[in-house]
């Protein structure tokens, strides 16, 4: 996965200390209820699409971005889904890091599903039953995307 240059810059100056980071999620769902997701290239797992939100960047403005990267698909964001922060990570170059995520439900607009990127090995629409052995946290991101209410998910 490309590192966004202001990041390899700060770490330039804090080595692999606990950097808090906000990231950005999209769960896109069809008209089917499908849930679009990619195979990443770094870690092989099937994952919905997202990424870091660099400096100056609306988060949905990001997101939209994220997408449009890792699977080829231009979307429009209809909601917030939920805001959480994640444990703390360990990359294995040893870098130390903690996601505040802000996940979104989008719809598809556009584009083709394309794989032909560095951080992408597949892209693939998978019926909500039928999703892949993925981590609980992004099982419940599509969960709460999923969910008719109105405002965004978080713990209370």
């Amino acid at each position: 996965m490309p590192v966004p240059e202001f990041l390899r810059e700060l770490r330039d100056q804090i080595g692999p200390a606990l950097l808090p980071l906000v990231g950005v999620t999209a769960v896109v769902l069809d008209e089917d209820d499908n849930v679009l997701l990619h195979r990443r290239a770094d870690d092989g797992r099937w994952a919905t699409p997202g990424g870091i939100l660099e400096p100056g960047e609306q988060p949905a403005v990001a997101v939209v971005r994220e997408v449009k990267e890792e699977t080829g698909l231009v979307v429009a964001v209809e909601r917030l889904v939920s805001v959480l922060g994640q444990d703390p990570y360990v990359y294995p170059n040893g870098d130390r890091v903690q996601f505040l995520d802000l996940a979104f439900r989008c719809r598809p607009v556009g584009g083709a599903p394309d794989d032909s990127g560095d951080e992408t090995l597949e892209v693939g629409w998978f019926p909500p039953d039928g999703l892949p052995a993925m981590p609980p946290r992004i099982l419940d991101r599509i969960a709460y995307a999923r969910e008719p209410r109105p405002e965004p998910f978080y713990v209370r």
